[in-house]
């Protein structure tokens, strides 16, 4: 008998093999439980909706065609590794775009990284960054990979909150509350994932100025920069903050429509020359991975170049502003429902009134309704909203198929108790 079994069969008294303990702690909800179910329904055959991640190509939006052009033709000379930092065209590119920003500090290629995706590169920042316990200031509610990364990393997420009365800007007073001797970072997320704010050049010298005050790292995310709607405006982070050590994280991923592509980019400008060291620990992390994918790269270049096609979708009648109106107007047909309205990214935060809607398990209530209406979104808690009173919906779908499943929604409430 071979000595890895018994008389009891070739698995008994084997010991489990279980996840890291690291991990216990760490939540993904958009692609968490309820979409576990979505997906196995959709095995057994049922059309689900979903409205749980921003993934434009499920809803008919294509990339660019010069993007898939370039791509191609850059395929036979792709098979190699490229330097650790990705291809000096890609990021010679990513330099002149911020050229363009008035205000934002000199960087050059070796200020650039490229990465399979910004989510990519945050964790490598943060890795980079943080010693056990260290603590980062992330906004919340919050695009959960940063509270994620940051547990992983070994560091404390400590959470400030962004004010819904004031169109979800940061609470400036909560956030300097927040800072303790352990603080290595504040996270910014401009324009919001999930509430769709654009965050105004005030509130954002407000985060410079404790950012300054404690010497502190801002790490800014604003891949959807150019997803703006109405009069918005977005304002780089590192032009109000001169002078502080900033990492500006953005990618193709949702303006031009390929996030399958996994391109993204990290920029660190050190204006003050601090971050010698520190840039020596992410070139090491991104050359541990060994380069971003390749054929991604050569997007890059061609894609911030010439016409921004994401302009036509977001102007009075592109489609992209036609589905964020109809969500609003929606969403406010629903009695007890309330909604700021989105001046940038993808996505809805409605509150549900808990005098109307008295919902203790948010999750829960995410899952029902996807059983009741094969409608798959994500519960507020799953972006560490501390109150089961809001949701995240996707405004990808045309016009009319959003109000029609905005229109189940009410329904499916109307009769709701926990």
């Amino acid at each position: 008998m071979p000595a890895a079994e018994s008389a009891s069969g070739p698995h008994r008294g084997r010991r489990q093999v279980r996840q890291s303990e690291k991990l216990h702690d760490v939540l993904y909800d958009i692609r968490g439980p309820v979409n576990a179910r979505a997906q196995q329904m959709e095995a057994a055959g049922h059309h689900v909706l979903k409205l749980n991640i921003g993934n434009p190509q499920t809803f008919g939006f294509e990339a660019p065609d010069s993007i898939v052009a370039d791509m191609i033709a850059a395929l036979p000379v792709s098979q190699g590794y490229s330097d650790a930092r990705g291809i000096v065209s890609a990021r010679r590119a990513v330099v002149q775009r911020y050229e363009l920003e008035e205000g934002f500090p000199h960087v050059d290629v070796d200020d650039v990284w490229l990465g399979n995706g910004v989510s990519e590169l945050i964790q490598i920042a943060l890795q980079a960054l943080l010693d056990d316990g260290d603590e980062v200031l992330i906004p919340s509610p919050d695009y959960p990979l940063w509270t994620a990364a940051t547990k992983l990393a070994g560091g404390v997420p400590r959470h400030y909150r962004c004010d819904e009365s004031s169109g979800w800007e940061p609470d400036l007073e909560h956030l300097a509350s927040q800072v303790t001797d352990r603080t290595r970072a504040i996270v910014v997320i401009n324009p919001n994932n999930p509430t769709g704010a654009v965050y105004s050049a005030e509130v954002l010298d407000g985060v410079a100025e404790v950012a300054r005050r404690h010497d502190l790292v801002l790490m800014s995310d604003e891949i959807y920069d150019r997803v703006l709607y109405d009069d918005a405006v977005h304002v780089p982070t590192a032009t109000r903050a001169p002078d502080l050590l900033t990492l500006t994280f953005s990618g193709l991923s949702k303006a031009y429509r390929v996030c399958g592509y996994r391109a993204g980019w990290v920029v660190v400008s050190d204006p003050g020359g601090v971050a010698q060291d520190y840039e020596h620990g992410i070139n090491l992390l991104a050359s541990m991975r060994l380069c971003p994918n390749v054929p991604a790269q050569h997007a890059i270049q061609v894609a911030l170049g010439g016409h921004q096609s994401i302009h036509d979708l977001v102007l009075p009648g592109g489609r992209l502003r036609e589905q964020r109106d109809a969500a609003v107007t929606a969403l406010r047909a629903i009695p007890g429902v309330t909604v700021a309205e989105p001046r940038g990214a993808l996505y809805v935060f409605p509150r549900l009134d808990p005098d109307v809607y008295p919902v203790r398990d948010d999750e829960q209530l995410a899952l029902d309704l996807l059983l009741a209406q094969r409608i798959l979104l994500t519960q507020g808690t799953g972006f560490n909203w501390p109150h089961p009173d809001h949701l995240r919906i996707v405004t990808l779908p045309r016009a009319a198929e959003l109000t029609d499943a905005i229109a189940r929604l009410g329904v499916f409430l109307s009769t709701y108790a926990q």
